[in-house]
């Protein structure tokens, strides 16, 4: 089991393609650049110290949504995408250390090595349909994007004139079997030390051996304790792995991206998560079967194993746990519903398991970072501070 981390770090969502109170039909309301932008304060204003940007398919392109965030909050850090395939790794390595200059070193990275094949075949990914050789890329991707970012910083040169050649940058040449690289160099150097954190989901072997070689914190969709409790055992079998067999000794934090929904009785609770689906038409619950069941992400297919296994029990999957938003949204659906003692009380033990990084959400996204931050998050983080016999008070500072 991973080593517990106390320094527990809560982030939310912005949505891309619309948002409301209801799932499964048209949005509410549209995903402007005013609104994210207020999702986005309000977030930093509920106490959130970062946000994950969503990729792929209809979403507004992250990077761009990152860097509007960044530039109208304080302290909030936007998480964007690096999608290994669509883009080269030099180029992505200076979008990155620019958002990272800009921001006053605000960025963080998510890595992204899969997606609906849809999404894949329309990006123009040429390994649309080879799930494991998409992870030996992103190893390569990474490899690259980290040695050009750690020679940018030897060399000490934040910019440089435009006919220069990146002065005394030291250039990086790399040959692997899916990038090839012949004097690489990128600028600016990251303003984060070594670099702006690389968060990094895929729960397949592939996916996991890779981020074990190359992630700072390794992503897990909610699932039922005894199941994340075995992945970060799995992700800690492959760090004792790496250290026997390399002699690498690489530090890994964990995350937990969940659906949120606190209410001050259980009964409220309740009765809002289901409110979230009912509008659906059932056949669009069968049409976003069929869609997540044409994947090759092993986490979807845990997802939706989930939904099926809980069925029966009105989709409830562990105390607080459920899996209603899963018949309609794919990806990260399963949530938290409860009290702020419960979801508190839940959040702490996956803290136990090692957990250390959670990305939150609920519907809509506005007025749920708002209620999030007022019923838990103080609740959860002063419950953290009198484990340790630490002040709580310094945990109700927002900017």
């Amino acid at each position: 089991m991973a080593k517990q981390n106390r320094e527990v770090e809560f982030g939310w969502f912005i949505p891309t393609t619309g948002d409301g109170k209801y799932i499964g039909v048209k949005p509410e309301r549209e995903s402007t650049g005013e609104y994210m932008i207020e999702v986005g304060k309000a977030a930093e204003q509920a106490g959130f110290t970062f946000a994950l940007i969503p990729t792929g398919g209809s979403c507004i392109d992250s990077w761009i949504v990152g860097s509007q965030i960044a530039a109208h909050t304080k302290i909030l850090k936007p998480l964007v995408a690096f999608r290994p395939g669509l883009i080269a790794p030099v180029l992505a390595a200076r979008m990155a250390a620019s958002l990272d200059y800009v921001s006053g070193g605000r960025a963080l990275v998510n890595v992204v090595s899969g997606g609906a094949p849809a999404d894949l075949i329309a990006t123009g990914d040429p390994l649309a349909h080879n799930h494991d050789e998409r992870y030996e890329r992103t190893r390569e991707f990474l490899e690259i994007v980290k040695e050009v970012w750690t020679r940018s910083k030897r060399n000490g040169e934040q910019f440089l004139a435009a006919n220069s050649s990146y002065g005394s940058n030291e250039k990086l040449s790399y040959k692997g079997k899916y990038y090839q690289l012949d004097g690489g160099a990128s600028l600016p150097a990251p303003v984060q030390d070594p670099h702006p954190p690389l968060y990094f989901g895929g729960s397949s072997k592939a996916g996991k051996r890779t981020a074990a070689e190359t992630a700072d914190v390794y992503l897990m969709w909610a699932e039922p304790l005894d199941w994340i409790r075995e992945q970060i055992d799995e992700m800690e079998t492959l760090r004792a792995e790496l250290k026997r067999e390399k002699g690498i000794e690489r530090k890994l934090r964990y995350g937990l991206r969940a659906q949120v929904l606190v209410r001050p009785t259980e009964e409220e609770a309740w009765r809002e998560a289901r409110d979230i689906i009912s509008k659906v038409d059932p056949a669009a619950i069968e049409r976003s079967k069929a869609r997540f069941d044409n994947t090759d992400a092993t986490g979807q297919k845990r997802q939706n194993e989930l939904r099926e296994q809980s069925r029966n029990n009105d989709f409830l999957i562990a105390p607080n746990l459920w899996a209603g938003l899963s018949t309609v949204r794919g990806g990260g659906a399963m949530l938290l519903v409860g009290t702020p003692e419960q979801v508190s009380d839940r959040l702490l033990e996956y803290v136990d398991l090692g957990i250390s990084s959670f990305i939150l959400s609920g519907y809509p996204h506005l007025e749920e970072a708002k209620i999030t931050g007022e019923l838990l998050l103080p609740l959860v983080k002063r419950k953290l501070a009198q484990r340790e016999g630490r002040d709580p008070h310094p945990f109700h500072e927002t900017a």
